[in-house]
Formats: C-alpha cells, sequence, structure tokens
C-alpha cells in the first residue's frame, strides 16, 4: 500500500504534471543532430591551380574574368554550347587546364550592385554543391558600385550553400572542403560587416523550417537566446503571460487561449548609438497556426508550421546589426503564440482588449497574426518611444494573389519610412511593391460592438484590411509601416542566395535599413 500510495504520489505531483504538460508533441526529440556543416568561406589573393573554379561572365564574349591560360577552352566551350551567359545560366567544363571541373555563371553587364554580386556568390555555391573538391570563386576582377565587392560575393555564397539536414535519421557527408573568394581584398570586410547577416538568416531560415513539434514559443525563445550569447551590447527580455496579462495584453493571449504552450513576447534590444530613439521592429511569431476555431483546411496546413517567419526575421536582422556592431539603436519584438482549438480557445464573436484599451471583435480566430502583433506595438511605442516601427508578418493570403512571390506588400503611413524601406530593399535584393491603405478599409473593419473587427464579411482587398486593423491599433504619430511576407517567405525552387525552402526574408531588408538609421 505504502509503494502504491508513493507512486501515486510521484505521479500526482505538480512539478511532473508541469512538466508533462510542457513537453512538445511525444516528448522524444526527432532528432538530436546538428545540420552539417558547410563549407568555410576563405579568401585567397590567387586562383588555385586544380579543384573546381568558378568564372564570372557578363555575356559570351566576356572574356574579362577568364585566366589567360583558359580563354581558348572557354571560348570553344561558349560557342560550342550556344552560351549566351544570360544572368545567372551557367555552363560547366570538365578536365580543363588541370581543373576537376570550371563553372561559367552570367551576370549583368557593367556595375554590379551589392545584391547582384552575392546572387552571383550564392549561384556559385549551389552550383558546386556536390563536387568533393575545394571550390575557388574569381571575383577580384568584378565592376560594382558596392564597396568591397568580394565581401558581398562571400555573403551570397554563405547564403547559398544553406542547408538543413539535422532531422534525416543519417545524411550523406556534404563537401567540408573551403569555398575560397579570389580577391585581393575582401576578407575583412565580409568577416565585419557581412558574416552576421549570412548567420541571422541561417538562425530565421532554421526556425521557420523546425516543424511544430519541436517548436513553440518558448523552444523559439531559448534559440534565440543561443544565438546571441555573447553579443555585447544586447538586452534580452521576455514576457510571459502573467506579465502580459498584468499589462492587460488581451490580444495576444486571445490567440494562444487554446494552446498548452503559452504565449511569450520576446524583446531583443541593441544599443549602438547612445540615447537615441531605436527602430523598432515587430514580428509576427506565430509557431503553428491550426486557424483556431476558424480551422484552416487539412491542404497545406503543414506549411502553416512556418507562420512564424517575420519574428524569425526580426531576430536574424537585430542579430546582424549587433554582430556588426551598428551605430544605431535597434528593439526586435517577437510576439509567439501557437493558434489551436483548444477547450479555451477563442471564438468568433468574442471581443478582446489591447494593451491600451482598444476593443477588437473577432471575425475570424484565423485572422491572428494581426492580433498579436496588436499588443506588441502598443508595447514598443509605449515603452520604447520609437523613431519608426515596422512589422513583417506572413500576415494574407491575399498578398500572395496580388504579388506572387516575387515581391512582399509594403503599407505605410509614413512616407519617408516608405521611402527607406524601399530603399533597404533595393539594396538587399529583397523586393517589396507599396500598396495602398485606403480610407474605405476603415469601414470594411467596422464593428458595432467594439471598436474595429479583425476581418469583414465577404470578398476584398484582404491584404489592405489586415494593414489597416495592424495601423488603427498603432498609436500615432510613430512613423509604421508593415511588411506583408506571406508570397515570399519560402522558395519553391531554388533561387540564387536562397536554396529550396525558407527565405529567411527580412533578415537582409532589415540590416540595409538598420544601415539606414545609423548615426
Amino acid at each position: 500500500m505504502r509503494i502504491l500510495l508513493l507512486a501515486a504520489t510521484l505521479l500526482s505531483s505538480p512539478a511532473l504534471a508541469q512538466a508533462e504538460r510542457a513537453a512538445i508533441g511525444t516528448g522524444v526529440s526527432a532528432s538530436d543532430r546538428a545540420n552539417s556543416a558547410e563549407r568555410p568561406i576563405r579568401f585567397a589573393a590567387t586562383a588555385p591551380a586544380d579543384g573546381v573554379l568558378v568564372i564570372p561572365m557578363a555575356g559570351a564574349s566576356d572574356l574579362s574574368h577568364v585566366p589567360t591560360a583558359l580563354r581558348a577552352a572557354v571560348t570553344d566551350a561558349v560557342a560550342t554550347a550556344g552560351f549566351k551567359a544570360a544572368a545567372d545560366k551557367t555552363l560547366s567544363l570538365y578536365g580543363v587546364g588541370g581543373y576537376h571541373r570550371i563553372v561559367l555563371i552570367g551576370v549583368p553587364a557593367g556595375q554590379l550592385d551589392a545584391a547582384a554580386l552575392a546572387d552571383f556568390g550564392g549561384r556559385a555555391a549551389q552550383e558546386t554543391r556536390d563536387n568533393r573538391q575545394p571550390v575557388a570563386i574569381l571575383a577580384g576582377t568584378l565592376a560594382s558600385t558596392a564597396t568591397d565587392p568580394a565581401a558581398h560575393v562571400a555573403l551570397g555564397a554563405s547564403l547559398g550553400q544553406y542547408r538543413f539536414d539535422k532531422l534525416k535519421s543519417s545524411a550523406d557527408a556534404p563537401a567540408v572542403q573551403p569555398l575560397t573568394i579570389v580577391a585581393a581584398r575582401g576578407e575583412a570586410s565580409f568577416t565585419r560587416d557581412h558574416a552576421g547577416i549570412a548567420d541571422g538568416a541561417r538562425m530565421a531560415r532554421d526556425l521557420i523550417t523546425l516543424p511544430s513539434n519541436a517548436k513553440t514559443p518558448d523552444s523559439f525563445v531559448a534559440a534565440v537566446r543561443a544565438q546571441f550569447a555573447g553579443v555585447p551590447n544586447v538586452r534580452i527580455t521576455v514576457l510571459d503571460e502573467a506579465e502580459m496579462r498584468k499589462r492587460n495584453m488581451g490580444s495576444i493571449l486571445s490567440v494562444s487561449a487554446g494552446s498548452r504552450h503559452p504565449a511569450r513576447m520576446m524583446i531583443v534590444e541593441y544599443r549602438g548609438a547612445g540615447d537615441a530613439a531605436p527602430l523598432a521592429l515587430v514580428g509576427k511569431g506565430i509557431t503553428f497556426d491550426s486557424g483556431g476555431i476558424s480551422l484552416k483546411p487539412g491542404a497545406g496546413m503543414g506549411a502553416m508550421k512556418g507562420d512564424m517567419a517575420g519574428a524569425a526575421a526580426v531576430m536574424g536582422g537585430v542579430y546582424a546589426a549587433a554582430r556588426r556592431g551598428a551605430r544605431a539603436n535597434v528593439v526586435g519584438i517577437a510576439a509567439l503564440a501557437e493558434n489551436m482549438p483548444g477547450g479555451n480557445a477563442s471564438r468568433p464573436g468574442d471581443v478582446v482588449r489591447t494593451m491600451n484599451g482598444q476593443t477588437i471583435e473577432i471575425i475570424s480566430t484565423d485572422a491572428e497574426g494581426r492580433m498579436v502583433l496588436a499588443d506588441a506595438n502598443q508595447y514598443a511605442i509605449e515603452r520604447y518611444k520609437p523613431a519608426a516601427l515596422v512589422n513583417i508578418a506572413t500576415l494574407t493570403g491575399a498578398v500572395i494573389t496580388a504579388l506572387g512571390d516575387d515581391y512582399a506588400g509594403l503599407f505605410a503611413r509614413d512616407e519617408a519610412l516608405a521611402t527607406r524601406v524601399q530603399r533597404a530593399a533595393t539594396a538587399s535584393g529583397e523586393a517589396v511593391w507599396r500598396l495602398p491603405l485606403h480610407p474605405s478599409y476603415a469601414k470594411d473593419m467596422e464593428s458595432p460592438i467594439a471598436d474595429i473587427a479583425n476581418g469583414a464579411s465577404g470578398s476584398g482587398p484582404g491584404a489592405g484590411r489586415g494593414a489597416h486593423f495592424i495601423e488603427f491599433l498603432t498609436p500615432k504619430p510613430t512613423p509604421w509601416a508593415h511588411l506583408d511576407i506571406a508570397g515570399v517567405d519560402g522558395a519553391d525552387e531554388s533561387l540564387p542566395t536562397v536554396p529550396k525552402g525558407a527565405r529567411g526574408f527580412g533578415v537582409r531588408l532589415f540590416d540595409a535599413l538598420v544601415r539606414d538609421f545609423e548615426q
């Protein structure tokens, strides 16, 4: 009897019950492995005499980057294959000039900007991924509008060779021979200014790709904490649900109400500019979106593991700024929750209160991203009084209908901030397209019983209505902009700097935006 009583006591202990509630899924990790190592990036002033050599070409007749000893062979190969050397197109030669393989990659003619340089480096890394030999990329003769062009080529190569294979029980051993950027200079610039961007994007892609039985608000926080460990001038604060209740954050709490994994609001502050007002970056972090009571269709629901891509981009962008010691103050906020149809889940028709007292009628529990951003924006403005605030979120399917997978939708109530975001998009190669905030959206989102509804009946401009909702609940006069990245968070086929899968869209854009705010 004593043994049975002892067993019953142990099984019902509060600590054990709490541990069981905190377990993710089965409580058994799908894998204890890390992603396989990527090629180390090196720099050298001269090209090696063997291995794999990558050569840029701006058109079929451009031999300016081709070593003299290889020009005859390259000319013959280009003519035989009818290779036009158009941008991002490739041609391979084998067993020529002592090299195992020579890869010709088309680049735009004329002065290359930073994005084009990175595209060249990324394509080079992807094209040579399966070669076991060392790889060398000729970058020293590229004409560019960017300072230290070889550093941008190295950034692209680092981004392009990303892989996620940690969940495979066994994986083919990847090539580990170095990838060398052949140029007289650029290593110091890459290490100081660009390596952190690649690492920030890698973190974001890892988080997005990770399945939701291994990803909750708490595990997101833990992963980001680990990434920032040792980075100077950084302070991390995490609000739990008890703290959010004290602050009347009913909007974000309404999203997590049906989940056994509580919401979190993660704040990462980087200070590099004294007492200057910070740039606030606020991202949607839904670690899984079932739609809640307004349940999504089953087809494609698995992709909702990536509904925290905005929060991941924010954390990656702040990390990049902190790693290079940006002369700016930046606050990154990840509004984290899991949207599930549990017994305590929010219902359509419920009314909830935001931090500053405004109220929301829930029309659809599947319009949850805007809900978590509302409280996060209000907190950011009250606590940090930022110079500007930018949201990023996989917010609406409507933006995909409007812009496909070529652009993120940009909404803004401040023209100067919109211009800065567009400038950062161009510099980073992460494209945006400005969309309107039409006055009619306010009428569409009216509620008879609350200050605003989180949705509207019938078809219409879903991306614009979602942006209006966020803008309505974001206190004025703070300059505000919003990026809807639902169409660009993933790549169905490889892009120059993005292997097929999660893009980590926003990390490079935010790095460029922070540079625009530097003092």
